[in-house]
C-alpha cells in the first residue's frame, strides 16, 4: 500500500507519497521516477517520503512551503523523530539513491554525498499535518507498470524531438540549396549579360 498526499500550499500543486512499510519502500526505491525527490529523517528510522516534481524541475526549484510539507510528514512518521525537536531531514533526487545486495530491507545509501541536502525541522506543526492528512489517499499501485508507462512516454517524446530536429535540418538544407541555386542562377544571368554586351560591341565594330 502507498499513501498519497497533495501539497497545495502553492498554486502549482504537488504530489507527495510514501510506502506503508519498509517492503513498500523497497519497491518505491526500485521503481522511482527521475522526477522524484526522496526524504528521510537523518540518522533515525522514518518513513521514506517522495515528492514528485513537475517535468523540467530540479531539486533547487522546490518551493520552500512544499519542502516544509515533506519534512513535516517525514518527521511525523518517525517513531523517534516525532517526539524530538530540531530534527534533521535529508533529501536527494531519486537517481542518487544507492541500493546494494548487502543492504537490509529499507536501507539505502547515496551515489554522491554532495547531492544530499539537509533541512532542520524545529518542531511538529499540526496545522500542516492536518492539512496533508485531509488529502491522504490509500492506493495499491502497480509501480512497475507506472514506471514503464512513464519511461515509454519519455522515449516517445525524445523520438518526437529527434524527428522534429531532423525535419528542421532537412528544411534548412533545402533552403540552403535553394539559396545556392539562386546565387548560381544570378551569376549565370550576369555572365549572359556580359556575353550579350560583347556580341553587341562586335556588331558595332562590323558596321
Amino acid at each position: 500500500m502507498v499513501f498519497y498526499f497533495t501539497s497545495n500550499v502553492v498554486p502549482s500543486v504537488y504530489t507527495i507519497y510514501m510506502g506503508k512499510d519498509k517492503y513498500e519502500n523497497e519497491d518505491l526505491i526500485k521503481y522511482g521516477w527521475p522526477e522524484d525527490i526522496w526524504f528521510h529523517v537523518d540518522k533515525l528510522s522514518s518513513a521514506h517520503v517522495y515528492l514528485r516534481l513537475h517535468k523540467g524541475q530540479t531539486m533547487d526549484d522546490i518551493p520552500k512551503e512544499v519542502l516544509i510539507d515533506c519534512a513535516q510528514l517525514v518527521k511525523a512518521n518517525s517513531i523517534q523523530g516525532c517526539k524530538m525537536n530540531n530534527v534533521n531531514v535529508v533529501y536527494t533526487p531519486w537517481a542518487n539513491l544507492k541500493k546494494t545486495a548487502d543492504m537490509d530491507v529499507g536501507q539505502i545509501g547515496f551515489h554522491r554525498q554532495k547531492d544530499v541536502k539537509l533541512l532542520t525541522v524545529e518542531k511538529k506543526v499540526n496545522e500542516i499535518l492536518n492539512r496533508l492528512e485531509k488529502t491522504k489517499v490509500e492506493r495499491f499501485p502497480d509501480l512497475a507498470a507506472e514506471k514503464e508507462a512513464r519511461d515509454r512516454e519519455e522515449r516517445n517524446e525524445k523520438k518526437a524531438q529527434i524527428q522534429e530536429m531532423k525535419r528542421k535540418e532537412k528544411e534548412e538544407m533545402k533552403k540552403k540549396k535553394e539559396l545556392e541555386e539562386l546565387r548560381s542562377y544570378s551569376s549565370l544571368m550576369k555572365a549572359e549579360n556580359m556575353s550579350s554586351n560583347q556580341d553587341g560591341n562586335d556588331s558595332d565594330d562590323f558596321m
